[in-house]
Parts: C-alpha cells; sequence; structure tokens
C-alpha cells in the first residue's frame, strides 16, 4: 500500500507542476500579445503591399476571382482596354 500511495502522490505533484507551468505560461502569451496590440493600436499602418502568393489549388480560385473583379470593373469603365490587359497579364504572369 505504501508503494500505492508513493505513486499517487507523485502523480498528483507532477500534475499539479504542470498545471502551474501551463498556466504561467499562458498568462505571460496573453500578456505578451496585449502589450503588442497596444502598440499596434498607436502605430500608422504599414503601406499595403501585394498579398503573398497562395497554396496552388487556392491559388486557382484566387486568380479567378480577380480576373471577374477585373472584369467588373472594366464593364464599369473604370479601367481602359489596356489597364485591364496589363492587370490580366500580372494576374496570370
Amino acid at each position: 500500500m505504501p508503494g500505492l500511495l508513493r505513486g499517487v502522490a507523485r502523480t498528483a505533484v507532477v500534475a499539479g507542476t504542470a498545471t502551474a507551468v501551463s498556466n504561467r505560461v499562458s498568462r505571460r502569451q496573453q500578456g505578451r500579445w496585449a502589450q503588442q496590440e497596444s502598440q499596434q493600436q498607436y502605430q500608422e499602418p504599414p503601406p499595403a503591399a501585394e498579398p503573398p502568393p497562395a497554396a496552388p489549388a487556392d491559388d486557382m480560385t484566387s486568380k479567378i476571382d480577380q480576373l471577374k473583379q477585373l472584369g467588373d470593373l472594366k464593364a464599369q469603365g473604370v479601367l481602359t482596354e489596356a489597364e485591364f490587359e496589363e492587370q490580366k497579364r500580372r494576374i496570370l504572369g
């Protein structure tokens, strides 16, 4: 019986220690994220950059969506034929 109690006590200590460490790590991460968010609120947003290339399967879908948007802009008269062709080449190239 003493061996069983020793095993149970050891398990309880290990579990308690793991929980305490996990909670401390979580609090530290939340503090860092809150600090980053507060710093970002006071900074000007960075200039817009071109989005990074998407995954291959997702890439074709996004290209089709972009081409549809370009077609709509051309139909509305926002883009000229030359601008449309240039943007189309940029998307497909």
